[in-house]
């Protein structure tokens, strides 16, 4: 007589014909009736409070409203006896606990959401507010293109774009604060930020016409005798221009530093002053006459300019969309600058 378990015991055999007897062990039992006081919503209110790890903001994900939220947030709290999330210097926080239940409620839901076989997100219809993080740069480069992409596509969906050191945005897309950040980040990410690179820079110099030689450029040593204007977030901040002097042991002046790289070009007509930056900042003023670009007279590596998000996002068809839709905006930047 053989036996086989499935969720508890089942079954006889006699003369080919089967009975089949189920005994649930008493751990199914307890997971069962636990189950029947879990309506799936609540699930899903709790993986938007834990991801989003603000009130507001997971109302805001979840279309409903704050008291809502609220109310189920204590509801849940009952159910896994733990306060889930704590409050600790101005900013909500995961319990160990809530921590623990984050992987595996990520996964069940999206297991669900296969079975159930979604709708496609359809961007012409829908609602949806994404907070993106992107320097100065990248929202000069980038963000007129995606606007009139959005407003031409997809009117329903809004932005809220911050600014941000580098390491505050990468920080922000791990914590959720953002859904996605536009930048530079070198070096190594943590596994769970996924990258994508857009675009690779490099670096041009900017000067008043009139100052310059007669072949429009200068060599190394007449280039480091003329002030230069630095943008950076931080005055102190490492930056790759000075980066590739120090390599070489050499040192320039700056005698203007600024966190704004719009308004940079307009400091350099009818001055003396030098501004080195990334080139498809200069596109405003390509074609001002009293302006000359030129190349550096020193090596400066380019650099990578990725878009960033966390793999939790990965699963969600609109801020798919969304990857994609900034793909495309900077592949047509790409082409328009090197036509």
């Amino acid at each position: 007589m053989g036996s086989l378990q499935v969720v508890g015991e089942a079954i006889h055999s006699t003369n080919q014909d089967f009975e089949w007897k189920f005994e649930l062990r008493p751990s199914i039992i307890r997971s069962m009736n636990n189950l029947r006081r879990m309506d799936l919503n609540l699930l899903v209110t709790l993986h938007a409070l834990l991801s989003e790890r603000h009130i507001s903001r997971a109302a805001l994900r979840l279309h409903r409203s704050q008291p809502a939220v609220s109310h189920a947030l204590a509801h849940l709290r009952r159910l896994f006896d733990d306060p889930l999330l704590v409050r600790r210097a101005g900013k909500l926080e995961l319990t160990a606990r809530a921590s623990a239940l984050m992987p595996p409620l990520t996964e069940a839901l999206e297991q669900l959401g296969a079975l159930l076989d979604p709708p496609e997100f359809d961007p012409a219809s829908a609602q949806r507010t994404f907070r993106m993080a992107m320097s100065d740069y990248g929202a000069r480069v980038l963000l007129p293109g995606l606007v009139r992409t959005l407003r031409t596509l997809s009117p329903g969906i809004d932005l809220v774009v911050s600014q941000a050191s580098r390491e505050s945005m990468l920080a922000d897309v791990i914590d959720g604060e953002i859904e996605m950040a536009l930048g530079v980040f070198p070096g190594r990410h943590p596994d769970a930020v996924r990258a994508h690179t857009l675009f690779v820079e490099d670096f041009a110099c900017l000067a008043d016409a009139s100052t310059l030689p007669a072949r429009g450029a200068l060599d190394r040593e007449a280039w480091l005798a003329r002030p230069h204007v630095l943008v950076a977030l931080r005055a102190e901040s490492d930056n790759e221009i000075d980066r590739a002097l120090a390599r070489d042991g050499l040192h320039r002046r700056v005698a203007m530093t600024l966190p704004h790289w719009g308004v940079a070009n307009d400091l350099i007509a009818g001055t003396d002053l030098i501004l080195t930056v990334a080139r498809r900042n200069l596109d405003s003023v390509v074609t001002d006459p009293r302006m000359r670009i030129f190349a550096p007279p020193l090596a400066i590596a380019p650099f990578d300019f990725d878009l960033i998000w966390h793999q939790r996002r990965e699963s969600d068809p609109a801020h798919t969309w969304l990857r994609d839709t900034v793909m495309r905006v900077a592949q047509m930047g790409h082409a328009a600058t090197t036509d």
